[in-house]
């Protein structure tokens, strides 16, 4: 599978797994570690995480699954996220819900994730959400921690749009770490990024773009939908020209945007990953482009 190089020290599979709703797939270590191996024959060696993922313990069972085989540390990407607090009983501090882009929270949060993940170092810090109350030099004085204590090797955001992503790369311009990662939900259900210039902004800064939910949670198979309808009206066929999958077209449909659009997918069946993976392979029109888009938008273009 063709690499994307994020900055010099880290590059990502073109298909990434997340790991969101990994305490509900019921694996045991012993599972999930055959499932990482299955994942790396493939190419799909990102793996997408945050701390608070399964009240605070998605990144644990990562890591009891990763113990088992410590050599697939140096064959995957781990990419974390941190910010958004929850409340829970794991943590005495976490009383309510909030966001906190404190210094010591980051930097807090990280060695957590690092422990769970049993880990040394994670490929990609993100922050989660961005927060009225965020202070540029805040982010940059924990940036400056974790990288002299060789903890993380790239920084990125998730859900920033263009203001929040100027304000802090404003502020941690040419630091040692650049934003070179932004986590958006974007889909053929889910498009606003590509039409309202989030994604053409971040593109021109050479910013990675990561997305999540790339079937819209599972809705864009929902029949009963109206949107999900009109799109799948347009993808449907097409699955049957290119022998594939829907969800084969749906990866092609990012993979055709000039930005770099890496979906993460949230399922745990290797067969839907491999569907994904299938879509790498295809070269959609313009013109076939253009219609998932149109139906997306519910309207033509001007």
């Amino acid at each position: 599978m063709e690499r994307v190089q994020i900055n010099r020290n880290v590059e990502y599979s073109k298909i990434i797994q997340g790991f969101w709703r990994l305490n509900e797939w019921k694996m045991t270590p012993q599972d999930l570690n055959r499932h990482l191996h299955q994942l790396v024959e493939m190419g799909v060696t990102t793996m997408d995480h945050a701390d608070i993922y399964g009240d605070y313990t998605c990144e644990t069972l990562f890591g009891e699954a990763l113990k088992l085989s410590p050599e697939l540390r140096n064959q995957i990407e781990l990419v974390s996220k941190c910010g958004i607090v929850l409340p829970t009983d794991r943590f005495e501090q976490f009383d309510g819900h909030r966001y906190d882009l404190s210094r010591q929270h980051i930097v807090a949060s990280v060695n957590r994730s690092l422990e769970a993940l049993q880990t040394d170092y994670l490929d990609t810090l993100l922050i989660h959400r961005p927060s009225p109350l965020m202070n540029p030099d805040e982010v940059r004085d924990a940036l400056d921690i974790l990288v002299k204590e060789g903890k993380i090797k790239s920084f990125g955001v998730s859900n920033f749009n263009n203001d929040q992503y100027d304000l802090l790369n404003r502020g941690i311009k040419s630091h040692k770490l650049h934003i070179a990662v932004n986590q958006l939900e974007v889909s053929p259900y889910h498009a606003a990024s590509i039409y309202d210039g989030t994604i053409d902004h971040m593109y021109r800064d050479d910013v990675k773009i990561t997305a999540w939910s790339p079937l819209a949670g599972g809705k864009l198979l929902d029949v009963e939908d109206e949107k999900s309808k009109r799109v799948m009206a347009i993808i449907g066929p097409l699955a049957q020209k290119y022998q594939t999958a829907p969800a084969s077209i749906a990866t092609a449909w990012l993979m055709k945007h000039p930005a770099t659009i890496m979906p993460i997918m949230g399922t745990s069946r290797i067969d839907r990953i491999n569907d994904a993976v299938k879509g790498l392979d295809i070269s959609l029109t313009d013109q076939e482009w253009f219609d998932i888009y149109t139906a997306v938008l519910g309207h033509d273009i001007p």
